[in-house]
């Protein structure tokens, strides 16, 4: 498999009061035949984020239709699990509405955050609302630390979400770090949850720590894969996998090759991949330096 870059399209915008940095977590949407809608998260000094979006050519990705100047998705009340954040994580429509499912972020005194996963409904004028104030994806004594960065598909009888759960944090050049892998959970309404409560990927080398925002699409018969992999001995790179069935994978990394640039926005880590097939082709976005901090761009499928 082969996704060729094709170069930068989008950074935050200081002059506006809530993106004075990063522009986070590209969250990809086929609005229609010609235009993708690409949702990401900006932040404002103090480092609390919120989602807008862009709209883009679907022939041409890096031709911009339209900028969102206002939020489409505001951070949560004091005191609640979003209320020093939010970001986006999967667009899916279920039963005639659109939905976000969204990374919820609070900030801890022990540990630099916490995270667990809200969902929002569209509204007639293309903003969103919270389905309830509480995350759909809370604390379990299985999985008691952080749970979010949820991928989510539909079925005939229901809704598959693959997610980000950690399961220890740990102390690296005198920084906390969180350790987490990717499991899965079913739901009938998107608001409750069935977890497996088991990680469905396994680590390859002793620096591996952390799989970060899955994205999955069902293709050929076989559920996709694409991960960001989170190592102590390198950045961030992007991983592959495959399944017949969404629970049991294999790891194909080295099917999935797109590297870091010799210079520029993603020279030091490629990372959050969102992926989307079009009349014109499969097109992946992703973040490169620092997390997002310089932005996204996009890669093109090639056979």
């Amino acid at each position: 498999m082969s996704f060729k870059k094709k170069g930068f399209i989008f950074q935050n915008n200081s002059s506006l009061w809530w993106s004075k940095k990063y522009a986070g977590l590209p969250t990809v949407e086929l609005l229609n035949e010609e235009t993708l809608r690409i949702y990401y998260y900006s932040m404002t000094d103090n480092m609390d984020g919120r989602i807008a979006f862009i709209d883009v050519e679907a022939a041409n990705p890096a031709n911009i239709i339209h900028v969102e100047k206002e939020p489409v998705l505001d951070i949560g009340e004091i005191g609640m699990f979003d209320d020093s954040g939010v970001c986006p994580s999967a667009i899916f429509v279920w039963k005639g509405k659109k939905y976000m499912s969204y990374l919820g972020v609070q900030r801890a005194e022990k540990v630099p955050y916490l995270y667990f996963a809200g969902l929002a409904v569209e509204n007639a004028d293309g903003r969103f609302e919270r389905v309830q104030k509480i995350p759909v994806l809370d604390r379990t004594p299985a999985e008691p630390y952080s749970r979010s960065a949820t991928t989510v598909l539909t079925t005939e009888t229901g809704l598959k979400m693959w997610y980000v759960s950690v399961f220890d944090w740990f102390s690296w050049n005198n920084k906390l770090y969180p350790k987490y892998n990717i499991r899965l959970a079913e739901s009938t309404d998107g608001i409750n949850w069935k977890p497996k409560e088991k990680d469905l990927l396994l680590w390859e080398s002793e620096f591996e720590f952390g799989f970060g925002r899955p994205w999955v699409m069902e293709e050929d018969g076989i559920y996709k894969l694409y991960y960001s992999i989170r190592s102590t001995n390198e950045p961030y790179k992007m991983g592959y996998a495959e399944s017949v069935d969404g629970e049991v994978w294999i790891r194909k990394d080295d099917e999935f090759i797109l590297e870091r640039s010799a210079e520029g926005w993603d020279s030091e880590m490629v990372c959050y991949p969102s992926i989307v097939n079009t009349k014109y082709g499969k097109y992946l976005f992703y973040n490169g330096n620092s997390h997002g901090a310089t932005g996204f761009g996009y890669a093109k499928w090639e056979q």
